[in-house]
C-alpha cells in the first residue's frame, strides 16, 4: 500500500513539473508579441499595426503601381484581399521611425503580411512580386512552372529593377524636381533611359529570335507575368519623363506593349481612383 502511494507521489510531483499546453501557448503568444514589439510603436498607424491579413503600405508612383496593379490581377484570379494605408512621400512620412521599422531604406511600397505569426514585413518591389507571386499566386498565373521561363522572368523583372527604375527616375529628378538644372545629368539620364528602352524593344520586336513578342518572359510570344508588371508602371510614364513621340519612335513594339497592358481591367484598377489619395 505504502509503494503505491509513493508511487502516485512520484507520478503527480512528474505531471505537474512538466509544462502544461497552455503554458506552452502562453510562452508561443508571448514570443511571437516580443517578435512583433521591433516591428510596431506608438507612432505606427493602427490599420497598419492591427491588419488582419495582407496591408499594403503605398503611394500611386510607379513604384506602388507594381504592387498595386499585382495585387489587383490577383484579386480578379483568385478574390485576394488586402487593405491599405496610403502616405504622402513628399512629407517624408516615409523617413519616420515606424515606417523605417518594416523598411529601413524608407521607400514605398512595403507589404505588412498578418497572416504570417509574427507579422512579416516585405520590401522591394520586385521581392514583393514575387512574395505575392510565391503566397498568393499557387497557380503561378503571373508567373511559370518552367524552371527557364521562370528563369526569364527574373531577368527581365531585375533588369527593369537594376538597370531601368533608376535611370528614368534620375530623369524625373534632374528635370523635373531638381533646384538646379544640371545638363549634363539631364542629358546623361535621358540617354541612358532610352538606351534601356531600346533593350526591351529588342526583346519585343524579337530583333535577334525573328520572332516578335507580345510580353517579355515565356514561350513563344510570351505569357504576361511579373516581369511586365515590374516594369510597365514606369515606362508607361514616357511622357511624364520628358520624351517626345519623336524621341520613342525607335520602339514601335515596346508602345504596343504598352498600350496592351495598358487595356487590362486589373490595370486599370491599379493605378485609378482607388489609389488617388484624397
Amino acid at each position: 500500500m505504502l509503494r503505491s502511494v509513493q508511487r502516485v507521489a512520484q507520478l503527480s510531483h512528474h505531471f505537474k513539473s512538466r509544462t502544461p499546453i497552455d503554458k506552452i501557448s502562453n510562452l508561443s503568444i508571448l514570443s511571437n508579441t516580443k517578435k512583433m514589439s521591433h516591428l510596431f510603436e506608438d507612432g505606427t498607424p493602427a490599420e497598419v499595426k492591427n491588419a488582419k491579413g495582407l496591408h499594403l503600405i503605398t503611394m500611386n508612383t510607379p513604384n506602388g503601381q507594381k504592387v498595386q496593379i499585382m495585387l489587383e490581377e490577383l484579386h480578379e484570379v483568385y478574390g485576394t484581399e488586402w487593405t491599405q494605408t496610403f502616405i504622402n512621400i513628399m512629407t517624408n512620412e516615409q523617413k519616420k521611425d515606424w515606417f523605417l521599422r518594416l523598411d529601413p531604406n524608407g521607400r514605398i511600397p512595403v507589404i505588412v503580411d498578418h497572416t504570417q505569426s509574427p507579422p512579416f514585413p516585405v520590401m522591394e518591389t520586385s521581392a514583393e512580386l514575387l512574395y505575392l507571386l510565391k503566397f498568393a499566386d499557387k497557380n503561378d498565373v503571373f508567373g511559370f512552372k518552367d524552371e527557364l521561363e521562370r528563369s526569364q522572368a527574373l531577368q527581365w523583372l531585375f533588369f527593369w529593377h537594376g538597370s531601368g527604375a533608376p535611370y528614368q527616375g534620375q530623369v524625373n529628378h534632374f528635370a523635373k524636381f531638381a533646384k538646379e538644372k544640371i545638363p549634363y545629368a539631364i542629358d546623361r539620364f535621358r540617354n541612358e533611359t532610352l538606351r534601356v528602352y531600346g533593350v526591351l524593344e529588342i526583346q519585343l520586336s524579337g530583333k535577334y529570335t525573328g520572332s516578335p513578342r507580345e510580353y517579355l518572359a515565356g514561350e513563344g510570344k510570351g505569357k504576361y507575368s511579373v516581369a511586365d508588371i515590374g516594369t510597365w508602371p514606369w515606362v508607361k510614364g514616357w511622357e511624364f519623363s520628358g520624351f517626345s513621340q519623336e524621341d520613342m519612335k525607335p520602339f514601335p513594339h515596346l508602345l504596343k506593349w504598352i498600350e496592351r497592358i495598358a487595356e487590362r481591367p486589373a490595370v486599370k484598377r491599379g493605378i485609378g481612383e482607388k489609389y488617388q489619395q484624397k
